[in-house]
């Protein structure tokens, strides 16, 4: 009964990630800067509603243009210090966790985080390719998940149209 258990509990995170694949939208958004589309980005939960703090949910992002890996490491940086998220220790850390997994992105590049009451795992899928997603680094804590994710839908975003289109508001 215990290995059942232990094996049922080390399977889960791959049968959330399967089925995240078929939530529903909540909303979309693209960001663009200037006459340029950065990004294509849908927020999306099993029922299709969100609500602030409830698991769980996927942010997906579709690149539009090529970005290197630290261009997007010092834009996470920039809307964390923007929100004031985490001490500049902890920013320091997790943007050394990010920077092990991300890729240099390109036009179709799809790169997803998919957060539970737990964390948080990303998943990616590199542009031209087919096929699911495949997960990419480690399973993330509570406060990364959080702090990652207010980027686009905490309060006190820099992106709020984007916000209130991805969260249906």
């Amino acid at each position: 009964m215990k290995k059942l258990l232990l094996l049922m509990l080390l399977l889960s995170p791959l049968v959330q990630a399967a089925d995240w694949l078929s939530w529903r939208t909540v909303g979309q958004a693209t960001l663009t800067w200037g006459p340029f589309t950065v990004y294509d980005s849908q927020l999306l939960t099993p029922n299709g509603r969100w609500q602030p703090q409830q698991w769980p949910v996927s942010l997906v992002i579709v690149y539009r243009r090529d970005i290197t890996r630290q261009a997007l490491l010092d834009a996470t940086l920039e809307q964390w210090q923007a929100q004031k998220t985490g001490s500049s220790s902890q920013q320091q850390q997790w943007l050394q966790q990010l920077g092990a997994i991300w890729p240099d992105v390109s036009d179709g590049t799809r790169l997803a985080f998919t957060a539970d009451v737990d964390g948080g795992q990303f998943y990616w899928q590199p542009a031209g390719m087919q096929g699911a997603m495949k997960p990419i680094g480690p399973y993330f804590n509570r406060e990364f998940r959080d702090a990652f994710l207010g980027i686009w839908l905490a309060p006190n975003t820099t992106y709020p149209d984007i916000r209130r289109k991805l969260t249906g508001g």
